[in-house]
């Protein structure tokens, strides 16, 4: 006779189970959990007083939301949802249950307890040999994440004007038709102080969007000024005949017609994806090679990485200090190369400033020596070309592809971040963070890493 299992639904468990026992030994939030309790959370704000309803740990909560990141569950709806559904979910939280408002205002308003946590992950790291803190290569790069706002919300500079001018027209066509008694009646439902009061708040909005777009105008005009008069300067210094050619376009205070704001989230950008223009933020990364950890994670409104290379270094010596620096050509320029080591002695900057067919020809194939390194004096993009010209240097740039551009694969497809929850430049810097600690411990746990107390 066919025997098959016994499945009993009715019949109650006669000894309490242990929850510890329904996930495998070397799962995940054994290891999230154990993580989480040698940080400290003492920075999290607590009612200290006692009073109200019973609040939950800091550190479950923490432990919560970097395991659910780790494992895709990004909505605080869902987290929630797992909390009843996911028997490691319920593990953590000690069969609880955090409500989705409870979760949304923890992320939100512990952006300090998330960075101290990030950094301190890495100390755990360094402390049990999985990260080196000193001599290391860290390879910096760039990807566009989307924020929680479409871009048919936006509207151009051009636009709101032209919609100003015709609003004031609508108005004005409105109050005559007001002060009209015989005028012809609207539709049903429809009343002309509703309508009027609806168009001018329409129109304040749209002069709100105005202003902030010359306020960036103006700030992007100051940011450009200095660098346009410095070209002039090297182009007058250049020899001492008159320059030649045309002189470099000077920038202008007043905002494009293309310039955008967006209604619903008004920190994001346009920037140019694979799938075309979409309304994101820039977030970068910086990778320790060796151990592929992140140790310098910050967001960017920026549509390029041209202006990022000081702000990134500045994020990765937070945490760790290295000697050389992998980017790729969209973060080159003399200035930013020549500022970031000289702000860092005995950093070397390695990038390729033009991009490479695929494949090999012969004779690259072919054995060769080191080619002459050029003088002090040449010029930039001579000097920077040297540096991926030798054997020693190849070999190194040849890691940058290695590291930082997986970890973007991973977090975009194995952990399914593609978009920000949070608006805001502020709060989605936060949930960047939060993104990268949940890459980082799910890295840990892929290395077997003993974590040590201090």
């Amino acid at each position: 006779m066919t025997r098959y299992v016994n499945i009993d639904r009715d019949t109650p468990l006669l000894l309490p189970p242990d929850l510890r026992e329904w996930v495998p030994p070397d799962h995940l939030v054994h290891f999230v959990i154990d993580a989480v309790e040698l940080i400290d959370t003492r920075t999290a704000p607590v009612n200290e007083r006692g009073t109200g309803s019973e609040q939950y740990p800091p550190g479950m909560l923490l432990a919560l939301l970097a395991y659910s990141y780790a494992t895709g569950m990004f909505s605080s709806r869902q987290i929630e949802r797992a909390s009843y559904e996911n028997v490691a979910v319920r593990l953590l939280c000690a069969d609880t249950h955090p409500d989705h408002d409870t979760l949304c205002t923890f992320r939100r308003k512990n952006g300090p307890l998330l960075t101290q946590a990030f950094a301190q992950i890495l100390e755990l790291s360094a402390r049990c040999g999985v990260l080196k803190v000193g001599q290391i290569t860290v390879a910096i790069d760039g990807t566009k994440i989307l924020a929680n706002a479409s871009k048919h919300s936006a509207v151009s500079h051009g636009h709101a004007e032209q919609m100003l001018r015709t609003l004031d027209l609508e108005i004005a066509e409105l109050l005559a038709k007001a002060e009209q008694a015989d005028a012809t009646p609207l539709q049903d439902g429809l009343t002309i102080p509703a309508e009027v009061q609806r168009r001018q708040e329409r129109k304040a909005q749209l002069q709100r969007a105005k202003a902030e777009m010359e306020a960036r105008a103006y700030a992007r005009f100051q940011a450009e000024q200095a660098e346009h008069e410095a070209k002039l300067a090297r182009r007058a210094a250049a020899s001492g005949k008159p320059p030649r050619g045309r002189p470099p376009q000077a920038p202008e205070a007043a905002p494009q017609p293309s310039d955008q704001v967006n209604f619903t989230d008004a920190d994001s950008r346009i920037m140019k994806t694979k799938d075309g223009f979409q309304q994101a933020y820039n977030a970068q990364a910086g990778v320790e090679t060796a151990s592929r950890l992140i140790v310098g994670p910050r967001v960017s409104q920026a549509a390029n990485d041209k202006r990022e290379l000081l702000p990134d270094m500045a994020a990765v010596r937070c945490h760790v200090l290295p000697d050389t620096l992998l980017v790729d050509s969209g973060f080159v320029s003399a200035a930013a190369v020549t500022a970031v080591e000289l702000a860092t002695p005995g950093l070397t900057i390695l990038a390729a400033l033009q991009r490479e067919p695929h494949g090999r020809t012969v004779a690259q194939l072919e054995k060769r020596t080191d080619p002459p390194a050029p003088p002090p004096e040449a010029p930039f993009a001579e000097r920077m070309r040297h540096r991926t010209a030798t054997i020693a240097g190849r070999a190194l740039y040849q890691l940058r592809q290695q590291t930082v551009e997986p970890v973007f694969g991973i977090i975009k497809e194995v952990l399914g971040f593609r978009r920000f929850s949070l608006r805001g430049l502020a709060k989605v810097t936060l949930e960047w963070e939060l993104v990268c600690l949940a890459y980082n411990l799910k890295r840990l746990h892929r290395l077997d890493a003993a974590l040590r107390p201090a």
